[in-house]
């Protein structure tokens, strides 16, 4: 499932903040410092990812460690993923 999750979220991020499907970002590299996403991509990356993948996102878990580059987004997706199903 991860590389599902992954390359659904890369997608989105390259066609909405980088308007080209062939952006190579790094797993680490930070969406807000690389400036790829302000706080208003944050909310349409949050209704994505609860669109989606049918979560739902918590005020308090849009942070940083949550948000901030795709392999934390995949990380945090998957989690949800985990307790809706346990």
């Amino acid at each position: 499932m991860q590389l599902s999750i992954d390359r659904e979220v890369r997608a989105f991020i390259a066609q909405n903040f980088l308007f080209q499907d062939d952006a190579v970002i790094p797993d680490t590299e930070s969406l807000l410092d690389a400036g790829l996403i302000d706080s208003m991509g944050i909310l349409e990356l949050v209704a994505f990812l609860e669109s989606r993948f049918s979560i739902q996102v918590a005020d308090d878990e849009i942070v940083p460690a949550n948000m901030d580059s795709i392999g934390a987004i995949v990380t945090y997706v998957e989690s949800k993923l985990a307790h809706a199903v346990a």
